[in-house]
C-alpha cells in the first residue's frame, strides 16, 4: 500500500482548487492501480488548519496534536499532490504558511506533484516561477510535469487538454512511488535487503564541520 498527501489551498466551498486536485489524484490512483499497487489518499483542505497555522507562525507555540498528526502524515508519505489557487501570480499565502511550519527536512526527496488554478491562464508560469523554486528550495523531488487549469479549463474543449496534462502529471508522480531502488552492483544495498526506496532524513548541513571546529587550534600564523 503506498500513501499520497494532497494538499490543497482552496479558500471556497466547493472550489476550483480542490476539483483540480481531485482530478489529479484520481489519475494518479489510476496510474498507480496500473503498476500493480495500491494507494490510500489523505486530503488536507489548509483552510480547515488556517488558525493553528497562523497561532504557530505567529507565536511559535507547539503544534496542536491535528496540526502535528497531519505534519508527521505528509513526513511520512510516498508522495504529495500540492495545489493552490493563484493570488498576486504566486500561490496563496495560506499554502506558504503550511510549508512554512513543516520540519526543515520533511520533504527531502519527496515526490511532488505541483498544480494550481486561477480564472486566467495569464497566471499559468507560476508553476515554474513560484512553486517549483519553493519545492526544489525544500529539497523534494518535484515532477516535470505540472498542472495549471483556468476557469476555461473546466469542461469543454479546453478540457480535453487539461486531462491530457493531468495524466501526463499523473504518471509521473506514480513512476516515482512505485519506484524500487536502483543500484550499481557492488554499490547497492547488501544481498537481501529489498527495502522500498526512502528518503533520508538527514540535512546536507549536517555533513558539515563547524567553522570555529577548523579553527580550532590555528594561530592564525602561516608559518609553518
Amino acid at each position: 500500500m503506498r500513501s499520497i498527501v494532497a494538499i490543497t489551498a482552496g479558500l471556497s466551498e466547493p472550489s476550483s482548487t480542490r476539483l483540480l486536485a481531485d482530478q489529479i489524484v484520481d489519475a494518479v490512483r489510476a496510474e498507480v492501480s496500473a503498476r500493480g499497487e495500491t494507494v490510500d489518499v489523505r486530503f488536507v483542505e489548509l483552510r480547515d488548519i488556517a488558525g493553528e497555522l497562523a497561532r504557530a507562525m505567529t507565536t511559535g507555540a507547539i503544534p496542536t496534536p491535528e496540526l502535528d498528526e497531519i505534519k508527521q502524515a505528509v513526513s511520512a508519505a510516498d508522495g504529495i499532490v500540492a495545489v493552490t489557487p493563484v493570488f498576486t501570480a504566486s500561490y496563496s499565502g495560506l499554502f506558504k504558511m503550511f510549508f512554512d511550519v513543516l520540519d526543515t527536512d520533511a520533504l527531502n526527496g519527496m515526490p511532488v506533484l505541483i498544480g494550481a488554478s486561477a480564472g486566467t491562464a495569464r497566471h499559468s508560469l507560476v508553476l515554474d516561477h513560484a512553486m517549483r523554486p519553493l519545492f526544489t528550495y525544500l529539497r523534494a523531488t518535484v515532477m516535470p510535469t505540472g498542472v495549471f487549469a483556468a476557469t476555461e479549463d473546466f469542461g469543454g474543449a479546453e478540457g480535453a487538454g487539461l486531462g491530457g496534462r493531468i495524466r501526463r502529471a499523473a504518471a509521473e508522480l506514480a513512476g516515482q512511488v512505485v519506484a524500487e531502488p536502483a543500484a550499481v552492483e557492488g554499490f547497492g544495498p547488501s544481498t537481501g535487503d529489498t527495502a522500498p526506496r526512502r528518503r533520508t532524513g538527514t540535512s546536507p548541513a549536517e555533513s558539515f564541520t563547524a567553522f570555529d571546529q577548523l579553527l580550532k587550534g590555528h594561530s592564525g600564523s602561516l608559518e609553518p
